[in-house]
């Protein structure tokens, strides 16, 4: 570890090598401390628990009567009008019942091996019961054991059961051509089909759900100008469902599945989606699955989940407790200190990194407005299907949940961001540029569907053939260009983090140079050689404005780091381009506000409409203004100065203020995002409705990187450790770091008293953030 004397400012950086030594993750906690422990059933729905194995995403609850019902969803289950649907919905019955009067009930959401346990004891009976997406397979498993004989029956109970018209659809669905609640029109009706419940099955009970039809892509082509570009309907076709077994399970009849009376209990339901697929041969494959799995020992298929989800909790943690004279070791404290702003937060943080986890690993990204997780909403239209926005992708939103997850080492959990937009839709995108704008490059639109074609209301629905602009109508995104930078920026993390080559070689360097290229190709010089950006926009908020802050800070960052990599990864022309566009970058945008200079929206700007921060992008993502650099005194008056203060949903005030080593003023945004449950669900991080649904992905997304950039920031190879971490939060952490480091320690009265560094050569690069720095940038 070294003191960086050459850094500006420099003046409150310290290095304490005095006080460090080695750690030992014994002394890091556990997940355990913060299992959600519940003693009393849940009346519906809104007191459900989360499970999944990153495809398959269960909410489940017990019912006061003592049934355990849970919803499934799954990350690829598209229904014909482009909806993101739930598979369907289980019940279980026990006789007798599970929960009797007088008997003692506890439910426990046990994270170290993603497992609900449900525990009854009374006088006559004890019951055991547990739930779990198994890591390895497409499988619900529920067993129960008990003292006395129970009788156990699985029921299906859907509500797709007839075709329908949806009564209320959103900003994303297809059919929308307004979507102001007074004025909405619609297209066509949303026609919503029916589930299918399978017939005469031999010991088992299951359901599927077939797109007979397609709603959205062909018609979204026609009128895009899309027509064109050869690709499959993402729709037609996809069938998705679930089968329920059961060891000794009789089937009652086509929906319901009984186990008869016994001490132990085994229920599996095993989930697929195929496209494009017939029924008859998406349940061919089922059954191919369900073969290959149940052959395998049960036993040792429960140890390979509980070995992912271990691997999943050691790779990293961050542990917070309040600093005492007094206290034993960290997990005595963390139990009787629960109502602390720590252990708010980090449980906060623990459940975040769980739901992520829980939803990651699947075909498609995240969905922002409620993840795999929705459930019926009281006072909404109906049904768990429903989610506010709708099924398509806001980049802004969709970015959120990934940006913390190289710090906490969950690189896996990136690939279905990456794949989808770097790999399966880029093709596309460089065709719309081309088609739409005359040259090369990619841009990627802020709103698309998953299959890329741009939301129905945000593109209008004049024919493309008839309009002389082609770009969309909407003047929320019609300009904004900074997705593909912002991707761009997260794959360069990734890589960093990783260095695997064939990914920088395959994926981001060919997507890097497109967005670029676009840059380059779409803006022309002014006579100071710099781009002229106009028109533009800062994201959805300003919405004329030249040279605007996300783009130029973003090309700025994009290329820089581009320009960093080792010259013997990347080719001649590949850096003659990067350095050229370099060049052309205009200058951070600044104001002046009494005399006070700060960054800007843009150049000039003008026409707000929305309630973003974008000269704060300087900050937040692209890190070119931050809390060791000269220029932080900009990105602070800026954040004091900007025109909405926000702390919530996909509102970025507590990482702007991070990234800025403003300590207390993190410190009380985090604690009060950590706070912000959903009022109407029981489990402490469904947050939300906020901006987009529940459980808000983008609010857990922002707290997740916040709390991690309190305690670590990067920068090329440099690591700063407690940039803005309060003296009165004590901590055991372990997070990752750029070029396969981690960086595992202990933090005690404000001091780093312990380090692990490895690889040990990297301990050079740690700078150890003092408590006079503050005071010196002030």
């Amino acid at each position: 570890m070294r003191l960086h004397t050459g850094l500006p400012m420099i003046l409150g950086l310290v290095a304490v090598w005095p006080y460090v030594s080695m750690v030992s993750s014994s002394l890091a906690g556990s997940a355990a401390d913060y299992n959600v422990v519940w003693d009393s059933p849940s009346k519906g729905p809104a007191g459900s628990m989360p499970l999944g194995n990153g495809d398959i995403g269960v909410n489940a609850w017990v019912e006061p009567s003592g049934d355990v019902v849970f919803y499934i969803g799954k990350s690829d289950a598209w229904g014909d009008n482009g909806r993101l649907l739930k598979i369907g919905k289980i019940r279980l019955r026990f006789d007798p019942p599970l929960v009797t009067p007088g008997a003692t009930f506890r439910q426990e959401l046990d994270l170290p091996s993603a497992t609900i346990r449900v525990t009854s004891a009374g006088k006559d009976a004890k019951r055991e019961l547990a739930i779990w997406v198994d890591a390895g397979d497409p499988a619900i498993h529920v067993t129960l054991r008990s003292t006395v004989d129970t009788t156990v029956t699985a029921s299906i109970e859907l509500w797709r059961t007839k075709r329908h018209v949806l009564p209320t659809i959103e900003v994303s669905d297809v059919n929308v051509i307004n979507h102001r609640p007074k004025k909405r029109k619609y297209h066509a009706p949303t026609v919503v089909e029916p589930d299918t419940i399978l017939k005469n099955l031999d010991r088992r009970i299951g359901w599927y759900h077939h797109n007979r039809k397609s709603v959205g892509p062909a018609m979204t082509a026609k009128i895009q100008g899309l027509d064109g570009f050869p690709r499959e309907d993402p729709l037609l076709g996809r069938t998705f469902g679930a089968v329920v077994l059961a060891d000794r399970g009789q089937r009652v009849d086509d929906a319901q599945l009984q186990s008869p009376p016994a001490e132990s209990h085994r229920f599996s339901i095993y989930v697929l989606t195929q496209h494009p697929a017939t029924p008859e041969g998406w349940l061919d494959r089922l059954n191919e699955i369900i073969g290959a799995a149940e052959n395998r020992d049960f036993d040792q298929r429960r140890r390979r989940h509980e070995a992912w989800w271990r691997a999943f909790w050691d790779r990293s943690w961050i542990h917070a407790s309040p600093t005492r004279q007094d206290r034993p070791d960290a997990s005595a404290r963390r139990k009787t200190d629960s109502a602390d702003e720590t252990f708010t937060v980090s449980r906060a943080y623990a459940l975040q990194r769980f739901i992520t986890a829980a939803a990651g690993r699947g075909r498609y990204p995240i969905k922002f407005n409620g993840s795999l997780f929705t459930v019926p909403y009281p006072g909404k239209p109906g049904d768990a299907d429903y989610r506010r926005w709708g099924p398509g992708y806001w980049w802004q939103n969709t970015r959120l949940p990934y940006t913390g997850m190289c710090a906490a080492g969950d690189f896996e959990l990136m690939q279905p961001l990456v794949r989808m937009y770097a790999e399966d839709l880029l093709p596309l995108f460089k065709y719309r540029t081309r088609h739409y704008l005359g040259h090369a490059g990619a841009f990627i639109p802020e709103c698309i569907y998953f299959w890329g074609d741009v939301f129905s209301i945000t593109y209008g629905w004049t024919p493309f053939e008839r309009r002389s602009d082609k770009l969309q109508t909407s003047g929320y995104h019609k300009w904004e260009w900074v997705s593909g930078l912002e991707l761009a920026w997260l794959m360069l993390d990734y890589y960093e983090h990783t260095l695997d080559e064939p990914f920088l070689r395959k994926r981001l360097l060919p997507l890097a140079h497109d967005i670029l290229t676009f840059f380059d190709r779409h803006y022309r010089s002014g006579p100071n050689g710099k781009l002229f950006m106009h028109p533009a926009q800062a994201l959805e908020t300003w919405w004329d404005c030249t040279n605007p802050m996300p783009e130029v800070a973003g090309l700025e960052a994009v290329t820089s780091r581009l320009l960093a990599l080792p010259e013997t990864l990347t080719t001649p022309r590949q850096r003659a381009l990067w350095q050229s566009l370099k060049n052309k970058v205009p200058e951070l945008p600044t104001r002046e506000v009494d005399g006070v200079r700060m960054l800007a929206p843009a150049e000039r700007f003008a026409k707000k409409r929305n309630r973003e921060n974008p000269e704060l992008y300087a900050v937040f993502p692209f890190r070119l203004v931050s809390f060791e650099k000269p220029n932080a005194k900009l990105g602070i008056e800026a954040l004091r100065h900007r025109w909405d203060k926000d702390d919530f949903g996909w509102a970025q005030s507590d990482l702007f203020m991070a990234y800025l080593g403003l300590t207390e003023e993190a410190r009380q945004a985090l604690a009060g995002r950590a706070s912000k449950k959903d009022p109407g669900s029981r489990f402490p991080a469904f947050w939300g409705p906020n901006f987009d649904w529940v459980p808000d992905q983008d609010h857990g997304g922002v707290l997740v990187r916040a709390f991690q950039a309190m305690l670590m920031q990067t920068e090329g190879r440099r690591i700063f450790l407690l940039p803005a971490w309060p003296n009165d939060w004590d901590a055991d952490f372990r997070l990752h770091a750029p070029y396969r480091t981690v960086v595992e320690g202990t933090v005690r009265g404000g001091k780093l008293i312990k380090l692990n560094v490895t690889p040990e050569s990297r301990r050079e690069d740690v700078t150890v953030v003092g408590a006079g720095w503050k005071q010196a940038t002030n």
